[in-house]
């Protein structure tokens, strides 16, 4: 068998069985964990943009859009996941050269769950699939060093949790995931330079496209079974070689995954847990602070702390550039005393405290660090005051690093904080209900919930960009 049919194998086998009782409780965090973080969105910029085009071009279909209406499969996949993926507040997954996003995968697989009418043991395994995938993969064969975003691996991922909660057999699956991986590789300048609505939009696309390779190839339509390991295909393309014996693989690496304390991108948690910590030990006022130094491992500083994908503290007006930029987010820490949903409206971005002391944040490269990363996020903070004080604290991870998971209770206070602004106290309820005992939730229960959330009107926006 070639790559992806093992790979198809792999995902189509997959059973219920599989999983163990953590992996089950993990899973059922973080979707309790990314419908807060949509339910949190449904009022944004590109939410609201993305659905006005839906209402001029789709006006129905059998799966559910969060915040009401219906559209297709691959709609709906592009719509919820958008919604998810927003806030830039799901959860995420570190490997040595690759940060992906695992929960981007919810949104088509539940589409997908939704579209067959599976149960909730389906859909948490089709998730599971879904999860192993794109984390193996981000292990064995990353490409953002070759300039091509992580939704490369997640052409993969998708597909094979979608043919998996639509029970496709493995020679569809197989063609499913070869279409998807042969069209859909993404260029991360997605994610560098003065970054753009794209940067929350780029996997959604790609799973809504991914949804529409993988309902062509249940059709009959075929892919080229080689795009792996073939002549200009993955690894000849883009990783070089690499494997993964698909035949050993389980269904536990969400338990690896971590998720967002704070709303800011991933590699930045330990720093702003650091930050707040000292605020609260030392109380200092934000007037006092003359510099803030930080040292972390090497990813974080090339991403958000002004390396090699851009400069993180000049022109800092936008959510995706301020959530992106290390500056600017210890900045607001110190000055709001935390870093939500809130710290990214347009007013706060541009005010001028903040674009004041995000100037007086130095951010630079570790190498001892570097070499404990990823199975610690390590960074030391240095805040020095005006008139000789100085406070530091080093940090090694996070509650909701894998080392320190996320409880139930945790995920539970988050999602009432995400989705209180929109959704009744009964809404919240059933919907945190539905996920607590989801493997007794069918998908069409589940996505029936999220349609019934009443979308804000446009005046009451909470979330600006």
């Amino acid at each position: 068998m070639t790559a992806v049919e093992q790979l198809a194998q792999f995902a189509v086998s997959a059973s219920y069985e599989e999983l163990s009782e953590t992996a089950r409780q993990q899973l059922k965090i973080r979707v309790l964990d990314s419908l807060g973080c949509a339910i949190g969105a449904l009022n944004s910029e590109p939410a609201r943009i993305i659905r006005r085009n839906l209402a001029e071009f789709d006006t129905g279909g059998p799966c559910t859009l969060a915040g009401g209406g219906r559209s297709s499969p691959a709609r709906a996949a592009f719509h919820n996941g958008a919604l998810v993926r927003y806030l830039d507040f799901n959860d995420s997954y570190l490997a040595k050269g690759e940060t992906c996003h695992p929960s981007d995968n919810l949104a088509p697989v539940l589409a997908a769950a939704e579209y067959a009418q599976t149960g909730g043991r389906d859909l948490m395994t089709a998730l599971a699939v879904a999860y192993q995938v794109q984390c193996r993969l981000s292990d064995v064969a990353p490409v953002r060093a070759a300039g091509f975003d992580h939704t490369v691996q997640g052409a993969y991922a998708v597909a094979a949790g979608a043919s998996r909660a639509l029970q496709l057999d493995a020679s569809k699956a197989a063609h499913a995931i070869a279409i998807s991986g042969t069209a859909l590789n993404a260029l991360r300048v997605t994610r560098t330079g003065k970054l753009s609505h794209w940067k929350g939009l780029a996997y959604p696309f790609m799973a809504g496209c991914s949804m529409e390779a993988v309902l062509l190839a249940r059709q009959g339509i075929t892919g080229p079974l080689e795009v792996i390991e073939g002549e200009k295909g993955l690894m000849d393309a883009i990783t070089g070689l690499f494997e993964i014996d698909w035949s050993r693989e389980d269904l536990d690496r969400v338990k690896r995954t971590i998720v967002k304390k704070y709303n800011a991108e991933i590699h930045s948690q330990t720093a702003i847990e650091g930050v707040l910590e000292l605020k609260q030990r030392h109380q200092f006022e934000p007037a006092e602070v003359e510099s803030i130094g930080l040292e972390i491992f090497d990813v974080a500083y090339h991403i958000i702390g002004g390396g090699e994908e851009g400069d993180k503290i000049s022109g800092i007006a936008t959510k995706e550039q301020a959530d992106h930029s290390l500056p600017y987010i210890l900045a607001v820490a110190i000055l709001d005393g935390a870093v939500m949903p809130e710290q990214y409206g347009a007013g706060r971005i541009r005010r001028s405290d903040v674009q004041e002391l995000l100037r007086r944040v130095k951010v630079s490269a570790n190498t001892s660090y570097s070499e404990r990363f990823p199975n610690e996020m390590p960074c030391r903070i240095t805040i020095r005051l005006r008139g000789g004080r100085a406070f530091t604290k080093e940090m090694r991870d996070y509650p909701g690093f894998f080392t320190h998971p996320m409880t139930w209770e945790m995920a539970l206070a988050k999602f009432e904080r995400l989705a209180g602004p929109y959704a009744a106290d009964a809404e919240r309820q059933a919907i945190a209900g539905a996920v607590f005992n989801l493997e007794n939730t069918s998908a069409s229960d589940l996505a029936r919930l999220l349609g019934a959330i009443h979308v804000p009107h446009e005046s009451s926006e909470v979330i600006h960009d």
